[in-house]
């Protein structure tokens, strides 16, 4: 694996077929998708800024990001607001998904490399692949998933969040 996960709990969500994870403790909340405020110059897939309790959080659409069309929004679309760690300490930054799933555990042995090929996101975003009941899960590396450059442009709009 690239990077070990902090803990063995993970938030699970549907982006398109396919089945992600993200690190509990990246994970602040999960939101219905509340209005979003476009923010002009910022790239596409920054779908703009939410307001949660006083702080401005720049949200990220998954999809546009590993390439795909916008996100439309269902009754089961959310969005995820996680806390990505850079040089500049800790960025809150909501996630649109399709669907926020549930909390898995995963032991040491569920815990796999990933693929190489077959899979349309970049694995410089992936911490490994994880397998309940038979379902890969892809687990992400919240933390790899903008570049330095992009998190500067993103915290432009946003807010830092608090140290714990």
């Amino acid at each position: 694996m690239q990077e070990n996960p902090q803990t063995n709990q993970f938030v699970t969500f549907k982006i398109e077929n396919e089945i992600y994870a993200v690190d509990v403790f990246k994970v602040r909340e999960i939101l219905e998708v509340p209005d979003i405020t476009r923010v002009p110059g910022m790239p596409p897939m920054i779908r703009g800024v939410i307001n949660i309790r006083g702080s401005v959080v720049p949200v990220l659409d998954m999809k546009m990001k590993f390439g795909l069309e916008q996100t439309e929004e269902t009754q089961d679309t959310a969005v995820i607001v996680t806390e990505i760690t850079n040089a500049d300490g800790i960025v809150q930054i909501g996630i649109i998904v399709d669907a926020a799933r549930e909390v898995i555990t995963l032991e040491a042995e569920d815990f796999e490399e990933p693929p190489r090929l077959g899979i349309f996101i970049d694995n410089k975003y992936l911490s490994g692949m994880g397998k309940v009941n038979e379902e890969f899960i892809i687990i992400l590396n919240i933390d790899k998933i903008l570049s330095e450059d992009e998190i500067s442009q993103v915290a432009i709009s946003g807010t830092p969040a608090k140290e714990a």
